[in-house]
C-alpha cells in the first residue's frame, strides 16, 4: 500500500476521476440549498440529488466531488467510540444517466489496487442477493474470488427512497486480518466482528420506486458511489482509528498541549479528547459555511457542538475559551482544499469565543444545580431526574436537556425526558394563551375552523377604495349576523383593499361604510388559511351579513408603510454587502413611524459599518431607482437569484419584488414604484435580540424629517442651558468640562483631608479590648462605598483590630466589618459578625472573614447594634 495522507488521497481520487471526463467540483456547502428536507448535507450525493429525481439538469454527466459532510444523529456516541465522527468527507463519483455498473466497478477496483496499490487479496466484495449481474461483474471481469463476493439482502445492500429512486448497491471491504475477527470459519463482510471494514459502496440507481412500493426499471440507471476519506487514510496508515491519521493526529496533539494530557493513557480523558478533536472539525467548517449558533435548526447544531466540545474542555482542567487554537490546527491543515476557511479564519474564531465564553457564564450555575440534583437522587437512591427539574436547568439556567442528559448518563443516570416535555409544552401553552388574549388571537390556528369557506380576494396592490359585500361577521369567535353601535369584531368582506399583517408588515386600518351604518378597522389580520380578517369598531349605526359597503383604506398611513417596507428591502442587500453574504433575515416589522430589522450576525455592527450601511440605503434611494413587482414559479425565481425563504409554502407561483438589479426577493407587501419615494432613511439604533442575531430600528421619510426637528429642539436647548450660540457651543461645553474637571480636583483634595482627619478622629477614639483594637463608629452622610474606603484606610493605620462602621446617608444605614489578618487566622469572621450586626437593625448582609458588608432598616438600634459587635469580638479574643 502506498504510504500517503488525507489530504494526498483526496487530491488523488479527483485528479482520477477527472481523467475519466468526470467534472470535478469544489465541495458544496453543508447547508443545503434549496432542500427543506435536509438540515446538513450529511452525504456525497445529498447536493446532486436534483439531478437524481429530475428536478434539474446537470452541466455533466459525470461528476466528482469531495463533499464535507455532517451527521449528528448519534453524536452522543462521538468520542465514547473511536469509530464515530460528526464531521466527515464523503469522496464520490456520480453518472446521471451515463456509465453504469461495469465502469463504477472497474474504477474503484482500479484506483484502489493501482493508484493507491492496495493488495487485491485484502479486497471482498458485497452484492445485493438478486444482484447477479454485480456478482458476475466482480468474479469474471475483475476476476475475484467467487468466495470472497458475498450476497447480502434488503437492509445491507439496497438503497432507496420512500417513492423515487432506489437500487442495489455493491460494498468493497477491506480485510483488516484474522487477528482483529471472531475467529468464526464462516467470517466475511456482514459479520459483526471488527475484521472487515467497509470502504466504499457503489449505488446502482436502476429503479423508479412508487407509491405501491414496485421497482419499475430507468430507462438511464445512474451510479452514485461513496467513499470516506478519514476511512480510506486510516487504511493506508494502517491505523485502527481516524483519530491516529496523521491529518487528525496533529488536531489532537494539540488538545494534548493545551490541556497538559496525554492520550491513551486514561480512558475517561481520551473521550473528552476525542470529543475536542472530532467536534473542533465539525465547528469550523460550519462557521465558514455561514451557520451561526441559535437555538433553532442548524445553528442549534453549531450551539451543541460548541459547548460539548467546551465542557469536555473544563473536564480536562481548562477553564477558559481555547477552542480558536485548535481551529488554528484545523485551518492550517485543511486549507490546502478550502481555502475559505484561512480568509474567514477570524471570523471564525470570534463567532466560537462569542459562544465559549456565552457558555463559560452558565455552565458553572448549572452544573452546580445538576451536582446538587444529583446528590439529593443518590440520597432517595432514584436514578431518574425529575423533569421539572431538567425544565429548570433550561429554562432558567440555560442549560439544554442534551448536556443534562449526557452528564446524567455518565454518571448511569437518566432523565425524563417526557415530563421536560409536558413542561415545555405548558409553556407554549401559557405564551399562547399570553398571546391570543388580545384581538390577533381572533387570527389564531384554533379559529379558523369558525371562518369555514370564506374566502377573501385582496385587491390592494392594485386599489386602495373599492365596494365589496359583508360575507362574514364575528364576536366572541361566534358568528353573528349584525354589528351595532360600539360593538367590536371581525368582519370579512368578498373582495378588499386592507392588506392584513404579514411579511413584517403591519396591517392596513381605515373605514367600511354601508348604507346604515360606519366602522373603523382598527386592524387587518390573516389566518393560516388565508381568511382576511378586519378588526372593526362599529362606530355609527350597524353593519349586517350581506350589506353592500364601501371599503377603504387610511392611504396616507399606507403610503408611509410602503417606504419603510421597501427602505427594509435595501436595507436587508446592504446588510450583506458590508458584513457578508452570511448575514440572513431573523424577522422584521414595518409599520408607519419606523421599521426593525432583526438579521444573522455574531457581533455589534459597530458605529463605522452603520455608517456604510446606511449611506448605501441612502444611494440606493437618491438614484431614483424603478421597484417593480412580477410573479413567476419558483424554479424561476431561484434561477434569478432571488433571496426568500423557498421552503415555506408557496404556490405554483411567487411574488418577487425587484428594486432595480439591486435587491430581488420574495414579498408580498406593499411597495413604492421608486426608491426616490422613500425620501431619506436613518438609523437610529441597533442592539442584541438573542445570541447571534442582531435588531436594526430605523426611519425613513417624514420620520427622518421629526427626527431631525427634534434633535434641532435637543440642540437649541442645549444652547440655552450652557449660555452659547449654535456656532460656539463646542468651545462652549468643552470650556465648562475643563472648569468642571478643576472644580472635582479641589473638592477631591477637600475631601481627602476631611477623610484623613476623620480618620485621625477615629483612631483616636479607639476601644482596647484584651490588647486589640476595637473601632465602632456611626458616620453621617456616608454611603457604603466611602464606608469601605474608610475601613480600608483605618485597618491600613492599625496592626491588630476590629473595626465595625456604620454609615447613613438619604436615610439608608449601611455597616461595614473588617479585621486585621491576624484576627482572621485567630477565627474572627467579618462575615458572621456583620450578619448578627445588621439583624439587631432588621437588616441582613454576609461577607469574607476579612471583610463584609450589610444592610440595616432601623436607624435608632445603631448602638445597641455596636455593643452586639463589642460582645461578640470579646468573646472570641478572650
Amino acid at each position: 500500500m502506498r504510504n500517503i495522507g488525507l489530504h494526498e488521497i483526496r487530491k488523488e481520487f479527483l485528479e482520477y476521476f477527472e481523467e475519466k471526463n468526470h467534472l470535478v467540483l469544489p465541495s458544496f456547502s453543508l447547508v443545503p440549498k434549496d432542500d427543506k428536507s435536509l438540515l446538513l448535507i450529511g452525504a456525497g450525493m445529498a447536493p446532486l440529488k436534483k439531478y437524481y429525481t429530475g428536478e434539474a439538469t446537470p452541466e455533466n454527466s459525470r461528476m466528482a466531488t469531495s463533499q464535507k459532510c455532517i451527521r449528528t444523529g448519534d453524536i452522543e456516541n462521538v468520542g465514547i467510540t473511536d469509530r464515530h465522527a460528526t464531521f466527515f468527507e464523503m469522496l464520490g463519483n456520480f453518472s446521471f444517466a451515463d456509465y453504469f455498473k461495469e465502469e463504477a466497478i472497474q474504477w474503484a477496483w482500479e484506483f484502489l489496487t493501482e493508484n493507491l496499490q492496495i493488495s487485491e487479496d485484502k479486497l471482498w466484495a458485497t452484492v445485493y442477493k438478486e444482484d447477479d449481474e454485480a456478482k458476475d461483474l466482480w468474479i469474471d471481469m475483475i476476476g475475484m474470488d467467487p468466495d470472497k463476493v458475498i450476497k447480502l439482502g434488503k437492509k445491507d445492500n439496497f438503497w432507496e427512497l420512500e417513492v423515487g429512486p432506489s437500487g442495489p448497491c455493491s460494498e468493497i471491504y477491506f480485510d483488516r486480518g484474522e487477528n482483529v475477527g471472531c475467529g468464526e470459519s464462516t467470517c466475511a463482510p456482514g459479520c459483526e466482528c471488527d475484521r472487515f471494514l467497509e470502504v466504499w459502496n457503489l449505488v446502482f440507481t436502476q429503479y423508479d420506486k412508487d407509491s405501491k412500493g414496485n421497482y419499475n426499471l430507468l430507462p438511464n440507471p445512474n451510479i452514485d458511489t461513496g467513499m470516506g476519506l478519514e476511512r480510506i487514510a486510516a487504511v493506508l496508515e494502517g491505523v485502527d482509528s481516524i483519530f491516529e491519521i496523521e491529518a487528525i493526529r496533529e488536531i489532537l496533539e494539540e488538545v494534548e498541549k493545551i490541556t497538559d494530557k496525554n492520550y491513551g493513557k486514561d480512558e475517561s480523558n481520551d473521550i473528552s479528547i476525542r470529543i475536542i478533536t472530532d467536534h473542533s472539525r465539525a465547528i469550523t467548517f460550519l462557521v465558514s459555511d455561514g451557520v451561526v449558533p441559535s437555538n433553532e435548526g442548524r445553528g442549534y447544531v453549531l450551539r451543541r457542538l460548541i459547548r460539548r466540545a467546551s465542557r469536555h474542555g473544563k473536564l480536562l482542567g481548562v477553564n477558559r475559551t481555547f477552542l480558536g487554537e485548535i481551529i488554528d490546527k484545523v485551518i492550517g491543515s485543511w486549507k490546502v482544499e478550502y481555502k475559505e476557511i484561512e480568509e474567514k479564519k477570524d471570523k471564525i474564531k470570534k463567532i466560537v469565543k462569542i459562544e465559549e465564553e456565552r457558555f463559560q457564564k452558565t455552565i458553572d450555575q448549572g452544573l452546580e444545580i445538576l451536582e446538587e440534583y444529583m446528590e439529593e437522587m443518590r440520597e432517595s437512591k432514584l436514578n431518574i431526574l425529575d423533569g421539572e427539574k431538567a425544565f429548570k436547568l433550561y429554562d432558567t439556567y440555560g442549560f439544554p436537556l442534551d448536556l443534562t442528559r449526557e452528564i446524567l448518563e455518565e454518571k448511569e443516570l437518566e432523565v425524563d425526558e417526557k415530563g421536560f416535555e409536558e413542561h415545555m409544552e405548558h409553556q407554549r401553552l401559557m405564551a399562547r394563551s399570553a398571546r391570543d388574549s388580545g384581538e390577533a388571537g381572533w387570527s389564531s390556528d384554533e379559529n379558523v375552523r369558525i371562518y369555514k369557506d370564506l374566502d377573501s380576494e385582496f385587491k390592494g396592490y392594485d386599489f386602495i377604495k373599492m365596494d365589496s359585500k359583508v360575507i362574514g361577521l364575528f364576536t366572541d369567535e361566534e358568528e353573528i349576523e349584525k354589528l351595532g353601535l360600539g360593538e367590536k369584531g371581525i368582519l370579512i368582506l368578498d373582495k378588499t383593499p386592507f392588506y392584513a399583517e404579514g411579511g413584517g408588515q403591519v396591517g392596513d386600518m381605515g373605514i367600511i361604510k354601508s348604507s346604515t351604518g360606519k366602522a373603523k378597522v382598527i386592524d387587518t389580520q390573516s389566518t393560516s388559511k388565508d381568511h382576511i380578517l378586519h378588526i372593526v369598531k362599529i362606530t355609527d349605526g350597524y353593519i349586517q351579513l350581506e350589506d353592500q359597503v364601501e371599503s377603504q383604506i387610511d392611504s396616507n398611513r399606507r403610503e408611509f408603510i410602503k417606504r419603510n417596507h421597501t427602505a427594509t428591502h435595501i436595507l436587508h442587500r446592504a446588510l450583506k454587502d458590508v458584513l457578508g453574504e452570511e448575514v440572513n433575515q431573523a424577522g422584521s416589522v414595518v409599520e408607519r413611524d419606523r421599521l426593525r430589522f432583526d438579521f444573522t450576525f455574531h457581533e455589534p455592527v459597530g458605529k463605522e459599518r452603520l455608517k456604510q450601511i446606511e449611506n448605501i440605503v441612502n444611494s440606493k434611494i437618491f438614484d431614483s431607482i424603478e421597484v417593480t413587482t412580477s410573479e413567476m414559479s419558483i424554479d424561476e425565481a431561484k434561477d434569478m437569484g432571488v433571496v426568500g425563504l423557498f421552503d415555506a409554502k408557496y404556490g405554483e407561483l411567487v411574488r418577487v419584488l425587484s428594486i432595480g438589479e439591486y435587491s430581488k426577493e420574495l414579498c408580498g407587501g406593499t411597495h413604492v414604484d421608486n426608491t426616490s419615494e422613500i425620501g431619506i432613511f436613518k438609523i437610529i439604533s441597533e442592539s442584541s435580540t438573542a445570541a447571534g442575531v442582531r435588531r436594526i430600528e430605523a426611519i425613513s421619510s417624514i420620520g427622518v424629517y421629526n427626527y431631525i426637528r427634534n434633535v434641532e429642539d435637543t440642540f437649541d436647548n442645549l444652547v440655552n442651558m450652557v449660555k452659547a450660540n449654535k456656532n460656539n457651543i463646542v468651545d462652549r461645553i468643552n470650556s465648562i468640562l475643563i472648569d468642571n474637571e478643576e472644580k472635582d480636583r479641589e473638592l477631591n483634595q477637600l475631601r481627602s483631608k476631611m477623610a484623613s482627619s476623620l480618620t485621625d478622629d477615629l483612631l483616636e477614639s479607639k476601644e482596647t479590648l484584651n490588647g486589640i483594637d476595637f473601632i465602632a463608629e456611626k458616620i453621617d452622610n456616608m454611603d457604603m462605598s466611602s464606608l469601605r474606603e474608610l475601613g480600608d484606610d483605618l485597618k491600613s493605620r492599625i496592626d491588630s483590630g476590629l473595626i465595625v462602621l456604620a454609615g447613613i446617608k438619604d436615610d439608608k444605614l449601611y455597616f461595614v466589618v473588617t479585621a486585621t489578618k491576624d484576627l482572621v487566622s485567630k477565627g474572627i469572621h467579618s462575615g458572621n459578625i456583620i450578619r448578627e450586626v445588621a439583624r439587631v437593625t432588621g437588616g441582613s448582609g454576609g461577607g469574607r472573614p476579612d471583610m463584609a458588608q450589610a444592610g440595616g432598616k432601623d436607624i435608632n438600634k445603631v448602638e445597641e447594634s455596636f455593643q452586639l459587635a463589642r460582645e461578640l469580638f470579646k468573646e472570641k479574643i478572650e
